[in-house]
């Protein structure tokens, strides 16, 4: 079983209810467990600003599905949650990625691992840490990472 890491986003509607029903499908996908869920994080939007706050979440999975597997199943998650995909990184019902996959480094036209922009979005590394203290990306401390990123922007959100 390889262990992965999701991030979870929202900012239309219910955004805790769409995470909640997300990580609940995702613990539904045949040959997937989650393992671990970080606490809601509200947080401010990124690349396109014009647009409401996001509601962000980790999860950790234990899954024997391959990354391309798994991300044709989250992306069916996504579509039954009524993700629409008009702007990019506009607003949306639901949002899942793959940030980590075990050790494994896949860069394709469909997938690229570990995620392109991790590094840069303290939106996920503050939950993906909270789950995985001393988890490494590329090499280097989830936390080193995070200690060189504006958190302000970040709040718990209460559920």
């Amino acid at each position: 079983m390889s262990r992965v890491y999701l991030s979870l986003g929202s900012n239309i509607g219910d955004r805790a209810g769409y995470l909640n029903k997300g990580i609940k499908k995702i613990d539904e996908i045949e040959n997937c467990e989650v393992v671990k869920i970080s606490k809601f994080y509200e947080t401010l939007p990124w690349g396109y600003e014009n647009q409401d706050t996001f509601v962000n979440a980790c999860i950790e999975i234990s899954t024997s599905l391959s990354p391309h597997e798994l991300l044709k199943k989250l992306q069916e998650i996504e579509i039954n949650l009524h993700r629409v995909r008009d702007i990019r990184w506009g607003p949306r019902t639901l949002d899942i990625d793959i940030l980590l996959f075990d050790d494994i480094i896949v860069e394709d036209e469909k997938l690229i691992i570990p995620h392109p922009r991790i590094k840069e979005r303290a939106f996920v590394l503050v939950p993906l840490y909270e789950i995985n203290p001393e988890g490494f990306i590329e090499g280097e401390k989830i936390k080193d990472i995070l200690g060189n990123l504006d958190t302000q922007g970040i709040k718990e959100y209460e559920v």
